[in-house]
């Protein structure tokens, strides 16, 4: 079988809409993704299979820096993690674009600016869909296109909530959302946030771009090809081949441009696993692939008031940025905070083993549950590494003053609201929370392995579009930047590859 003009590797955010942005350029495509469908079953929404027994992790275990195994919580399916993820499609603040200090350092400039990128996240909130409304949060930056659907309604116990907010003074605003909620309740009365979309009620990386991209003939999607290595060709300058191995055959490639959109870790491990003259993988004369790691500070809150039950079913509609620039004092960022979807008392019980099931389901009946999210710092020394067949992680946690910060302010505030009882925990690194860095872009060839098109520096056929390309984390979810970022380098590689 001839080689395709273009070969796509992994079908998440990042792959999918590249795919979607090539559609009609008449090149052929072909996208490889190690993972299945996932199927309808009863299990995309039980929370005891989903969070108690961990029905849809992955096989694999990871290691850390110095020996400990853990199992990742990255899913191995068509459409990669956005299967599961919470649908929030928010935009970096235009201030994420520039350098901004932190009480953990200074989280850099990007190379281009808010106004430049604009236009494509106009873009990526079109494809995907996004409901929203402008004008209630503060920190918005400036929309081109307003959203072309209404924000997910508020449930009475979120409306109470917000409205309970506003009474303090700060600003709660609608979370913008990939979300058809008429249309995911019909499977199920749940919430979506960390369920696995087996239908159409979320716009995915699957039912969103993937689906728009498989319309053009010229593209194809083949699952079940875990892509093993690269390898460069003789003088070094470009990707000669894909080496992949697939329902237990080698299989081989040799198309003209390879687009890497594994994710951040994933990325990484296949370019640092590729053999190379200097024994550093692929990509990576700047010796930065796998380095600035990068993974949002986050804790889950729970506000609970025992007088009153909170019979939200889905609950993820609102978010608060009054201390996403400062303090609100005038001091360094804190970062965002916004609903997660509604837990339950097996959802609890996957983080809190010995406590009676009654006490578990009467905790989560009676909470809003809230999500904070601080910026992760790049740091070189945080970083993703191969041990032989191993993936090793060395997440160096930078900016916890935030968190603390953030963490406290936010329940005084719950407390403010009528809240008496306000519970945290950190989430660990078994939850995905966002994974970015490990193959940043730049203008230096000498400290970014990409350039601001995603482009490698040291092949010139080759381009990296996936969370890894991040040069920070912001305070915000990551999905709507990278599908912004894959619909520019889509239009880029239109003009500079496929013109001709």
């Amino acid at each position: 079988m001839a080689s395709p003009d273009i070969v796509i590797i992994g079908s998440g955010i990042g792959g999918a809409t590249i795919a979607s942005g090539l559609a009609g350029s008449g090149a052929s495509i072909l996208i490889l993704e190690r993972g299945e469908p996932l199927p309808a079953t009863p299990e995309t929404r039980d929370t005891r299979a989903i969070f108690v027994n961990g029905h849809y992790r992955p096989k694999e275990m990871w290691r850390e820096a110095g020996g400990a195994a853990f199992n990742p919580g990255n899913y191995y399916y068509v459409g990669g993690n956005s299967k599961f993820y919470g649908a929030v499609l928010i935009r970096y603040r235009k201030e994420d674009f520039s350098a901004m200090e932190h009480f953990g350092g200074v989280s850099p400039a990007w190379p281009f600016s808010y106004e430049e990128f604009e236009p494509w996240y106009s873009k990526a909130e079109q494809l995907f869909r996004v409901r929203g409304t402008l004008g209630e949060d503060p920190t918005e930056p400036f929309h081109s296109i307003p959203y072309a659907f209404k924000p997910v309604p508020d449930e009475a116990p979120i409306a109470r909530a917000r409205a309970e907010l506003k009474g303090l003074g700060l600003h709660p605003a609608s979370l913008p959302l990939g979300v058809d909620i008429d249309a995911w309740l019909k499977d199920g009365r749940t919430g979506w946030d960390a369920f696995p979309n087996a239908g159409q009620g979320k716009v995915d990386a699957q039912t969103g771009p993937l689906a728009a991209a498989l319309a053009d003939p010229n593209i194809r999607l083949e699952t079940g090809a875990h892509v093993d290595y690269l390898e460069a060709s003789p003088d070094g300058r470009s990707i000669a081949a894909i080496h992949y191995t697939q329902k237990g055959a080698q299989k081989t490639l040799s198309p003209k441009l390879v687009i890497l959109s594994a994710g951040a870790v994933n990325s990484a491990v296949i370019l640092l696993r590729s053999p190379s003259s200097d024994g550093k993988g692929l990509a990576n004369s700047s010796d930065q692939v796998g380095r600035n790691f990068m993974n949002h500070n986050s804790s889950a809150m729970l506000a609970i008031d025992p007088r009153r039950r909170n019979d939200a079913v889905y609950q993820k509609t609102l978010m608060l940025n009054d201390y996403y620039l400062s303090d609100g004092n005038g001091g360094k960022p804190l970062g965002n905070v916004q609903l997660l979807g509604k837990i339950d008392g097996n959802m609890l019980r996957a983080n809190v083993k010995l406590a009676p099931k009654f006490a578990l389901d009467f905790m989560a009946g009676h909470a809003v549950d809230w999500y904070l999210m601080c910026e992760d710092l790049p740091d070189p020394e945080s970083r993703i590494m191969v041990d032989g067949k191993d993936i090793v992680m060395q997440w160096r946690r930078s900016n916890m003053q935030s968190l603390e910060g953030l963490t406290k302010v936010m329940r005084e505030n719950f407390r403010a609201c009528g809240y008496p009882i306000v519970l945290s925990r950190p989430f660990d690194k078994r939850t995905p929370s966002h994974q970015c860095g490990t193959v940043k872009m730049g203008d230096d060839p000498g400290s970014s392995p990409l350039d601001p098109f995603c482009r490698a520096h040291d092949h010139q056929n080759l381009f990296v579009v996936d969370g890894g390309f991040l040069p920070t984390s912001a305070a915000v979810n990551p999905a709507l930047s990278i599908a912004a970022q894959a619909l520019r380098v889509a239009e880029h590689i239109r003009k500079t590859e496929l013109a001709a």
